[in-house]
């Protein structure tokens, strides 16, 4: 439901006075589900070269459980961080001041996706093929 124009005055007005506010601004920052969600990426990048740095230093002293457990490490902290990735990429972790607009996927969406777009061809089919 559209807000009236008082009630958009009102909320652009709120806006602005929260906007001007310096600490309320860093604490929204700091409350930011994305920024939390890059700072995991950041340190599944760190973890995957301290695996791999496992592994080849595995492979230099010619241990091979050593070598798999880098290696075992690496995949793990990639795995994290592509989740952790796609997750600050979802639209419902948009916050205050964020678009509210939903991405279309391709094929690589979400698991759901595929049953609604077979809900919407059913709804849409001529009423005459059943």
């Amino acid at each position: 439901m559209p807000l009236s124009e008082h009630e958009q005055r009102l909320f652009e007005q709120i806006e602005r006075s929260l906007a001007e506010d310096p600490k309320f601004a860093s604490a929204v920052r700091a409350s930011d589900p994305r920024f939390h969600a890059r700072r995991r990426v950041l340190v599944a990048a760190g973890v995957v070269i301290a695996g791999l740095a496992l592994l080849i230093y595995g492979a230099v002293i010619k241990t091979p459980p050593l070598a798999v457990a880098g290696f075992v490490v690496m995949l793990a902290s990639l795995g994290y961080a592509v989740q952790s990735h796609r997750r600050s990429q979802s639209p419902d972790l948009h916050v205050v001041g964020g678009t509210t607009s939903r991405r279309t996927r391709g094929r690589t969406g979400r698991r759901g996706s595929f049953l609604d777009r077979m809900e919407d061809r059913w709804r849409q089919r001529p009423e005459g093929h059943r």
